[in-house]
């Protein structure tokens, strides 16, 4: 029998069958269409956070870093757009072949690039900043997995010359040093976020709004000079380079204001490209390093005996045989002199005489004195590392160690401090607070620290410290009469003196009206000389010298050689 003709074919269905199947088929498809309607009409949003868990992404917007500039607008550090390469390992399927192209762009290592290629993690850099043409040739390229991000590099114009003063930023464009850490929350501003969309490979194709509106880092303007900061680094590098010296650093101060005109450490290193970089040339010495100052601690000695009535201007003081025995040690002058005025103890740097002005003077009144000066504690310019230097509590002091911290043994310090503390001598006794910062509107009077008569007759001292008879005659500049004194010291090593030296120079210009203070130091000078009038003199003549005529300083003397005379008589009247 044929299939066709079975009898169990022929027999008819119960009408009931084909009533509950249409039922079936019509419930189900009323239940699809109320599904649709509900998902699409009354809670679209269950089907849009689908979709938007899968291609929808927030991304920030990264904030531009304000720029750094000097005092007259000329940009030091700012921000450049640059590309980053990352990958999602899991997609990045590479051909040999385009690993090894990749690898060359990216001017890796093969084996480097394979090696994070091959990472368990969901995302991987590559590579950082790199020039954003070069960005672009690996995005032609193409290749699964691997991905680019916008973001910024620092460029620092002036290189080397600024980079202990500027510092320099991470690669998150945080700062690490100097002013980029010290003003980091100034100059960062605060990232946005965009909402948008991307394709499966991690493309951005659509631009969907923007959430969170970036705010801008602002503009940090210096009281930094490019110009001086640029006399301060030449003639810096020269001096270690005659002088064959282990490092160096210069600090020019206006003393109007208490502005930070320029700061100079040697060595240096380039914060452009920071490869290979040492320790020792990312210390900011001026701030970091303390040393004893030596000699150039003796006219606060003198200010303090004069101030206290001690002694004047004029008094004799005996400084025969060149030495002074306290308990079993001895200090020498490194000439006899025999009998000397205060200002001649200045003039020609006598250990004895600045001892026996110090032995007069309680301990205690000696250490507010160095207190008040600002030695002892930090400047708190902001500065990371920055050191207080080494003063010991009064009662500790032994009447040795007073006597030779009259001439700068058992004390150390900062070039920055020492700098500052000469203010008091450049203004009428009082000190500023120091400033990395344009002043707009500078105070008139700082803290006072010794009165306005003993700052005139110490700044006397000085200048005849610089004439022909002083320690320093090197130190003259063409045309302005000057005041400063010189510093020689022994080295500190293990405990005890080694025979090294440190070299140093602090003085300010015109005496007449004093406008800037400089201060210098040069560590370890081994070319044969090494007195402070012979090796760091010299530089602030010519720093001094360049920088008064940068500001348009009128000169104040046309002969340096009758300063003495005129100044000596000017003190003996005001007497």
């Amino acid at each position: 029998m044929k299939f066709v003709h079975s009898p169990l074919l022929s027999q008819p269905l119960p009408a009931w069958r084909a009533r509950l199947l249409l039922l079936g088929l019509l419930t189900g498809f009323l239940t699809l269409v109320g599904w649709s309607l509900y998902l699409q009409g009354f809670n679209s949003s269950f089907l849009q956070e689908k979709g938007a868990s899968r291609y929808s992404r927030v991304i920030e917007v990264s904030a531009t870093r304000g720029r750094i500039m000097d005092r007259h607008g000329d940009v030091l550090a700012v921000s450049t757009p640059v590309k980053s390469i990352w990958a999602i390992p899991e997609d990045a399927k590479l051909q040999p072949a385009q690993a090894r192209s990749l690898a060359a762009m990216l001017e890796m290592d093969a084996r480097d690039l394979t090696r994070k290629l091959n990472s368990e993690r969901e995302f991987v850099f590559l590579k950082r900043q790199i020039a954003p043409p070069v960005a672009e040739k690996i995005a032609a390229l193409n290749l699964p997995g691997i991905h680019e991000q916008r973001e910024y590099r620092r460029y620092y114009p002036a290189a080397e010359m600024l980079a202990h003063m500027l510092g320099f930023t991470g690669a998150e464009d945080v700062g690490q040093e100097g002013i980029e850490l010290a003003f980091q929350d100034t100059l960062a501003g605060k990232p946005g976020s965009r909402r948008v969309i991307k394709d499966r490979r991690g493309q951005i194709v659509e631009d969907v709004e923007s959430i969170k509106p970036p705010q801008e880092g602002k503009d940090v303007v210096l009281a930094l000079d490019a110009k001086i900061q640029y006399l301060a680094f030449a003639n810096l590098r020269q001096a270690l380079a005659d002088n064959k010296a282990k490092a160096g650093g210069i600090v020019v101060l206006d003393a109007k204001t208490g502005e930070v005109l320029a700061l100079v450490n040697l060595p240096t290193y380039n914060p452009n490209n920071r490869v290979r970089l040492a320790g020792a040339q990312l210390r900011n010495r001026a701030l970091t390093d303390t040393f004893e100052p030596g000699s150039t601690m003796k006219p606060f000695t003198a200010a303090l005996a004069l101030e206290k009535g001690k002694y004047r201007f004029d008094t004799m003081i005996q400084t025969a045989p060149g030495t002074l025995t306290i308990g079993n040690a001895t200090i020498h002058d490194a000439h006899m002199h025999g009998l000397l005025t205060v200002a001649q103890v200045i003039q020609k740097s006598s250990n004895v005489g600045a001892a026996k002005m110090a032995l007069s003077i309680p301990p205690e009144e000696m250490w507010r004195m160095f207190d008040s000066l600002g030695f002892g504690t930090p400047l708190k310019l902001g500065f990371p590392g920055e050191v207080g230097g080494r003063l010991r509590p009064a009662k500790s002091w032994h009447p040795i160690e007073q006597a030779t911290m009259a001439y700068g043994h058992g004390i150390s310090v900062t070039l920055i401090q020492l700098a500052h503390a000469y203010l008091a001598f450049a203004r009428e006794g009082d000190l500023l607070p120091l400033s990395l910062t344009k002043v707009d509107t500078p105070p008139l009077l700082g803290k006072p620290v010794f009165s306005a008569q003993t700052a005139h007759e110490v700044r006397a001292m000085l200048e005849l410290a610089v004439l022909p008879g002083g320690t320093a005659p090197k130190a003259q500049v063409p045309g302005y009469r000057v005041a400063g004194k010189t510093g020689t010291a022994h080295k500190l090593d293990g405990g005890s003196y080694a025979n090294k030296y440190v070299a140093s120079f602090v003085g300010f210009a015109p005496a007449s009206d004093p406008r800037l203070i400089v201060a210098v130091m040069i560590d370890e000078p081994s070319a044969g000389i090494y007195y402070g009038g012979d090796v760091a003199a010299p530089v602030f003549s010519r720093v001094m010298g360049g920088s008064l005529r940068a500001l348009g300083i009128a000169p104040d003397a046309t002969a340096n050689l009758q300063v003495a005379k005129d100044t000596t008589a000017a003190i003996r009247e005001s007497m």
